[in-house]
């Protein structure tokens, strides 16, 4: 068994140590990772005897492979092929700084290739392509064309900074991208529950933007869609107590007696009936939502979020005797009846609100 034990032990170990090696990788023909793998391996332990075998063999295949994937992309008419190329001289360059800070892997490769010049030379190229393909999107002039041209004149100016008009460009594909919606709130309920504004401006993220519709018409936005909230109504319920009883029964001591010279305790049944009341207050909004196209008119979407709080209140009373009842009935005993506070109420249906129409118009807005 112990030997049995040990096998298994040694072989995980072996498993482990091939692993860490790169080994595994350079079967597979990832030759670029089998080299970081056995760099890495090699920064901790210099003298790592597989780790230098699988570095020497999967070196140069890594450096040929990828140059001539660059070179073949290059030579190919395919669509942002000095992207391509960027990623492949970038990997060449990694892998030769990882080599010239690693001693164990300078002593296997002692002169890493790099391809800084070519890096160069791609990158500049690069931006051109990825600058020219932001111009062709926004020619389309729809939203998500002018999303990708974001990122596309966001790439150019990655690859050269600067890079002609790129930033006025991407800036100028955000604004086209961006939809832009005004949103109203109205109260038609006599109560006043706070306003819905952080659930609705809290949506915001790039591309999406919202405007209350004073400051919209105020600075004359280009308007995409309008946001309409009103909160239809508010009410509580009429408490309702639900009850029910329970016949308590245990023993106490009531004293000693003596039984054979020796003196034993005397019990005595003790009897109480506990009384259990349950009170349950239900409060209760409602908003409607209403989404329109601000160019045509149309409705978008027409939905009511509810919110809800079910305040709760427990009491207990009891006739007979106190001792046939444990800590937690004489804790309940010790509760009287209670109301909730109005403000109370109000604050736990407005945050329930909050949640449901953020959720609600977080699902609307996820398509665009």
């Amino acid at each position: 068994m112990r030997n049995h034990l040990l096998l298994c032990l040694l072989l995980v170990v072996f498993v482990l140590d091939s692993c860490s090696s790169g080994k595994s990788a350079y079967k597979h023909g990832d030759y670029f990772e089998a080299v970081l793998t056995a760099v890495q391996r090699l920064r901790q332990h210099p003298d790592h005897k597989k780790s230098k075998e699988v570095l020497g063999l999967s070196y140069q295949l890594a450096v040929d492979y990828l140059e001539t994937d660059a070179q073949n992309q290059i030579a190919s008419n395919a669509n942002f092929k000095w992207r391509s190329a960027v990623q492949n001289y970038e990997k060449i360059n990694q892998l030769y700084e990882e080599i010239r800070t690693s001693p164990g892997a300078m002593g296997v490769v002692p002169h890493p290739v790099n391809k800084y010049k070519e890096l160069t030379e791609a990158k500049a190229k690069a931006a051109d392509e990825s600058y020219e393909a932001g111009v062709n999107a926004m020619l389309k002039n729809t939203r998500q064309d002018s999303k990708d041209a974001y990122f596309l004149f966001q790439e150019a100016n990655n690859y050269s900074p600067g890079y002609r008009e790129s930033i006025e460009m991407m800036n100028q594909a955000e604004f086209n991208a961006t939809l832009r919606v005004a949103y109203e709130e109205l109260n038609a309920t006599r109560y006043n529950l706070g306003s819905l504004q952080p659930a609705i401006t809290s949506l915001k993220r790039q591309f999406l933007v919202f405007y209350p519709e004073a400051e919209a018409r105020k600075d004359t936005l280009p308007i995409h869609q309008n946001l309409k909230v009103i909160l239809a109504s508010y009410g509580v319920s009429k408490p309702t107590i639900a009850n029910r009883s329970e016949t308590l029964v245990d023993s106490v001591k009531s004293g000693e007696k003596t039984v054979n010279g020796v003196k034993v305790p005397t019990y005595q049944k003790v009897t109480a009936k506990i009384f259990y009341y349950d009170k349950t207050v239900v409060a209760r909004g409602e908003v409607s939502v209403t989404i329109t196209d601000n160019k045509t008119g149309a409705t978008l979407k027409n939905s009511m979020v509810s919110g809800l709080y079910n305040w709760q209140w427990s009491w207990a009373s009891y006739t007979g005797d106190s001792r046939a009842l444990a800590d937690r009935h004489k804790k309940l005993c010790e509760k009287r009846e209670s109301n909730p506070s109005d403000t109370d109420l109000m604050n736990k249906v407005k945050a329930d609100l909050d949640k449901n129409l953020n959720g609600d118009l977080r699902g609307f807005y996820n398509q665009y």
